[in-house]
């Protein structure tokens, strides 16, 4: 029975140092495995790569930061633009409003010119007919007083020798009064017609000034749409590019921020694998700590036991 016993601890002896053997052997390869991965130049490549791509990485955030800046002033330096351009556009719209007074003004003034023209040229032909009945009934009571002078005259003729006691003084004088009436009249009439004609030629005159005006203020007002035109063109178009530049820069700023969390992913589990590692690591020394004591308590056993065969019956 003894003898029984001991070849069955022989035989897990055995077994037992067998697998110590295997477990040294694979500890020894695994420190190996370790402290080549530790000093290998794959694994400082494999770091140095891994701290190039963070270095990388960074620089590329780095960038990234700078373009936003800049791509910030860029918007800055846009917005104060749009800014002058609607100043601009409101002072151009100001002197719109301003010019289309100036031209609801000359209208207005141009609308006066006219009337005052036609009134100008009824009150002249008045005038006109005024002097031809004037002129036609001078010419009657002269032709009246000729005739009156004439019939005097003859019947003066019988009084031969009393000619000059009977001189028609009063009618010459009569004559001569009507006469420089007749020439005061007609120096008024044509003073009031030169007059007329005068005020009629600077109607005329601010008639084609406002004229001028009235065009010079349409062409400054389609200068003004032209350039409001070109303005509104300029800033939606500035918008437009304003627009693109912050979905480009959202874009960039997205995917950056997938690649640095695809590598804290990498980094997390690049972290969970090394403590995987020292974690059988660790109960690979348990083990072996384990099997050391128990295979130094079956040697104790061992020589005991061989000690007390080895020893005499007596």
């Amino acid at each position: 029975e003894e003898s029984l016993q001991m070849w069955d601890l022989n035989k897990r002896l055995e077994a037992y140092l067998a697998r110590v053997k295997f477990l040294e052997e694979e500890n020894e390869v695994l420190r190996a495995e370790i402290q080549s991965a530790k000093g290998s130049p794959a694994g400082d490549s494999w770091r140095m790569k891994y701290e190039e791509e963070l270095r990388a990485l960074r620089d590329a955030l780095d960038h990234a930061f700078r373009e936003k800046c800049t791509a910030e002033l860029a918007r800055d330096n846009l917005y104060e633009e749009i800014q002058q351009v609607k100043s601009r556009c409101q002072k151009e719209q100001a002197a719109r409003e301003e010019a289309k007074k100036l031209l609801s003004l000359s209208r207005k003034e141009l609308e006066e010119e006219r009337r005052a023209q036609i009134w100008l040229k009824e009150r002249a032909v008045q005038l006109e007919k005024e002097v031809e009945n004037l002129l036609e009934v001078h010419e009657e009571e002269k032709a009246g007083l000729d005739q009156e002078i004439a019939s005097f005259s003859q019947s003066l003729e019988g009084f031969r020798c009393a000619s000059v006691a009977f001189q028609p003084v009063e009618v010459e004088d009569y004559s001569k009064r009507l006469s420089e009436i007749w020439k005061g009249a007609v120096e008024t009439y044509k003073t009031e017609v030169s007059q007329l004609e005068g005020s009629l030629c600077q109607a005329k005159e601010n008639l084609w000034k406002a004229v001028e005006d009235n065009h010079q203020s349409q062409l400054l007002l389609q200068h003004l749409e032209k350039d409001l035109a070109g303005l509104k063109a300029r800033k939606e178009m500035l918008e437009e590019s304003l627009a693109q530049q912050w979905q480009e820069q959202r874009g960039e700023a997205e995917k950056f921020q997938l690649a640095m969390e695809a590598l804290e992913q990498e980094q997390q589990s690049l972290r969970v694998q090394i403590a995987r590692v020292l974690e059988d690591r660790q109960q690979l020394m348990h083990l072996k700590m384990s099997l050391s004591l128990e295979v130094a308590t079956y040697r104790t056993l061992l020589e005991a036991e061989s000690t007390r065969l080895q020893m005499p019956a007596g």
